[in-house]
C-alpha cells in the first residue's frame, strides 16, 4: 500500500502536533510537524503530501479569537497553493484549534468550491464561545449518522475527549443547516442529551461537500489505546484500540 506523506502544520501555540503526528505513523503514514512560517516562506512544499492535518493548541494564543491568525494567514497568503491541495484527490483535517482555523479561514464548511471566499462573502458559519461561557475538558458520546467524511468512514459511535472554550459551531440560518444535511457534511453530533457547548444541532464537527476535508471540536489522537479512555477498566477488552484510532487509519487507507 502507498504511505501518504502527512504535513502536521503547527503555528505559534500548537501543543498536539506531536501526538497527531504520532497517531498518522501508528496508522502506516509518514507524518511531518512543518511549522506554518516554513510554508509561507514556499508555499510550494504542500505539493510534497498528500494529508494537510491542523492540529490542536492555542494558535497565537487565540488572543483575537480561536484560530482567527492562523486562518487569515491560510486565507491571504496560502490561497493559491491551498486552494491547489483542495481540489487534488487529497486529504485535509482539522482538529479543536485546527477545525477553528478551517472554519475562520473559510476552507470549511464548503472546501475548495468557494474558496478562498472574497471579503465582502458573509460566512456560513463559525465556531464561537461555548454556552457555559469557559474552557471545557471531558470526555462525550459521539455519532457520525450518514457522514460522507472519508475519516469517519465504519465508524457509527465512538468515544473522545474536548478541551475547548471556542467550540460551539453556530450557522447564519437554518437552511445552511438543512443544506449540510442534504450534503451529508454533518460529520459528526454529541449525543443529544451531552452537548458541552450548545452546539447548533448537536453538531461536532463538520466536513466539505466531498467527504476529504474534516474539522471536528473532539480529539482523536487522545484516544488512540483503549486504555486511554476513563472508563477503560470497565469496558469490553476485546481490542487494544481506541475509538480514535479508525479515524486515522481511514485517511491512510484511502490512499491504498
Amino acid at each position: 500500500m502507498p504511505v501518504p506523506h502527512v504535513i502536521v502544520l503547527r503555528a505559534p501555540g500548537t501543543n498536539c502536533d506531536v501526538e497527531t503526528a504520532h497517531a498518522f505513523e501508528h496508522c502506516g503514514a509518514r507524518a511531518t510537524p512543518v511549522h506554518l512560517f516554513r510554508v509561507l516562506e514556499r508555499p510550494d512544499i504542500l505539493k510534497d503530501f498528500q494529508i494537510l492535518c491542523i492540529p490542536g493548541g492555542f494558535s497565537y494564543g487565540d488572543d483575537v479569537g480561536a484560530g482567527v491568525i492562523f486562518g487569515g494567514q491560510l486565507r491571504s497568503r496560502l490561497g493559491g497553493a491551498l486552494r491547489e491541495f483542495l481540489q487534488a484527490d487529497k486529504l485535509v483535517l482539522g482538529i479543536c484549534n485546527g477545525f477553528q482555523v478551517l472554519m475562520k479561514s473559510g476552507i470549511l464548511p464548503a472546501g475548495a468550491e468557494r474558496w478562498p471566499a472574497t471579503d465582502g462573502d458573509p460566512p456560513d458559519a463559525t465556531l464561537t464561545w461555548n454556552d457555559n461561557g469557559r474552557y471545557t475538558a471531558r470526555w462525550v458520546k459521539l455519532h457520525t449518522g450518514d457522514s460522507r467524511s472519508v475519516f469517519l468512514q465504519g465508524i457509527g459511535a465512538i468515544d473522545l475527549p474536548i478541551a475547548h472554550a471556542e467550540g460551539k459551531v453556530v450557522a447564519r440560518n437554518d437552511d445552511i443547516v438543512n443544506e449540510w444535511r442534504k450534503r451529508g457534511q454533518i460529520a459528526l453530533c454529541y449525543q443529544h442529551d451531552d452537548n458541552p457547548n450548545g452546539s447548533t444541532a448537536d453538531i461536532a464537527g463538520l466536513a466539505d461537500p466531498t467527504g476529504r476535508v474534516l474539522g471536528l471540536m473532539p480529539h482523536p489522537e487522545r484516544n488512540m489505546y483503549a486504555t486511554q479512555h476513563p472508563h477503560w477498566t470497565r469496558r469490553p477488552q476485546d481490542s487494544d484500540e481506541g475509538d480514535g484510532m479508525k479515524l486515522f487509519r481511514n485517511a491512510v487507507e484511502y490512499f491504498g
